[in-house]
């Protein structure tokens, strides 16, 4: 006959011998868990860096398209896939112009253009030489092939000398699948939400996505309007390259304070091509485009864009260009102005009791 040993009435039936009773220990064992997968997250994101940064250049792609098929929407009434199929026309249409008529122009200066700006380097280095500065040309060209490299892992995963090619097409197809229909995309990332924080998320996307809207139809304004002034200003003054320097001075505005910077060098070194005159009248144009970019362009776009700080953007391009190279840079802009939107909206709430701050 077996002895069994009297159970205890208070011990709760089922319990698993891991539980932790003790509610101190409970609320350390919590932290633990959540510190422990920030970490986990954190290693992920930068493992997955360069695949992340694609995927947000699809979504700034997305937002551009979005901000056009809303613009239509107010003279067209059609269809939302329709107005994103007509934007896609006119930007193929404009890239087939720019080849037609403008292509042959622009690709003889092209193939100039290496040239000149080495053969003006070095006769900076040459000069700088001469003054006893102890420079390596060598070292330059490390430098400028460092700052203008690939698009890191994905690229070349993806293949060889076409790596930066397929990855373009893939941010572009990831962007238009995302503008023709966003609806199932929102909808799928409520699912992966609580249900008591999908309104506050819902907002906080809502005030994102009109702020890069916003930021980005700034951005193309100002792309266009100093590739044009350029190209006008130093075909005035006969700067050779014209129209190759205001498309790469359009293209480079894009990336705020960095790429007006690179822009000027490069104006700089053509001009000097010519003589001294016309090196000078250069930089004088230089200085002209900025102080329009500055004192007229940008602030009438500011009233209407996102309000980032230069120093704090400068600062952030930098970060993302050193750790991420070109894509990093590209997109340090809109993923800063996304971060500030966050925390703007975050302080929002905390500030009128939506949202109860964390504890500890």
């Amino acid at each position: 006959m077996s002895v069994t040993e009297p159970q205890d009435d208070n011990e709760p039936v089922g319990t698993s011998p891991t539980r932790i009773e003790n509610p101190e220990l409970q609320r350390e064992a919590n932290r633990a868990l959540v510190w422990a997968l920030v970490i986990g997250l954190l290693v992920l994101a930068v493992y997955l860096a360069q695949s992340l940064l694609v995927v947000f250049g699809a979504l700034v792609f997305a937002a551009m398209l979005d901000g056009g098929a809303r613009l239509l929407g107010r003279v067209l009434p059609i269809g939302r896939a329709w107005r994103v199929m007509i934007l896609l026309v006119c930007a193929i249409g404009f890239l087939v112009w720019l080849v037609n008529f403008a292509g042959s122009q622009i690709a003889a200066q092209a193939a100039e253009f290496p040239a000149i700006i080495s053969e003006q380097v070095g006769r900076g280095v040459a000069y700088l030489r001469s003054k006893g500065f102890a420079i390596d040309e060598g070292n330059l060209q490390d430098l400028f092939s460092q700052l203008f490299t690939g698009v890191g892992s994905l690229g070349r995963a993806i293949g060889g000398v076409f790596g930066g090619l397929a990855t373009v097409i893939l941010l572009l197809t990831i962007g238009i699948y995302l503008a023709v229909d966003p609806r199932p995309y929102e909808r799928g990332l409520s699912w992966m939400i609580a249900e008591r924080h999908r309104d506050h998320v819902a907002d906080t996307l809502d005030h994102m996505a009109f702020n890069l809207r916003r930021l980005l139809f700034g951005r193309l304004v100002g792309m266009v309007a100093e590739g044009f002034f350029t190209w006008g200003l130093l075909s005035l003054i006969g700067v050779p390259m014209a129209a190759l320097l205001g498309l790469i001075t359009g293209v480079l505005a894009f990336i705020p304070n960095i790429g007006a910077l690179t822009a000027g060098i490069l104006m700089t070194l053509v001009g000097f091509s010519g003589g001294v005159e016309m090196g000078l009248w250069t930089i004088a144009s230089y200085f002209l485009i900025q102080s329009f970019d500055g004192y007229v362009l940008v602030p009438m776009i500011a009233k209407k864009t996102v309000d980032l700080a230069p120093a704090l953007v400068l600062a952030f391009q930098l970060i993302m260009g050193v750790l991420f190279g070109v894509l990093g840079l590209t997109f340090a802009d809109p993923m800063l102005a996304m971060i500030k939107v966050a925390l703007e909206r975050r302080a929002h709430r905390l500030a009128n009791g939506s949202e109860v701050p964390a504890a500890g």
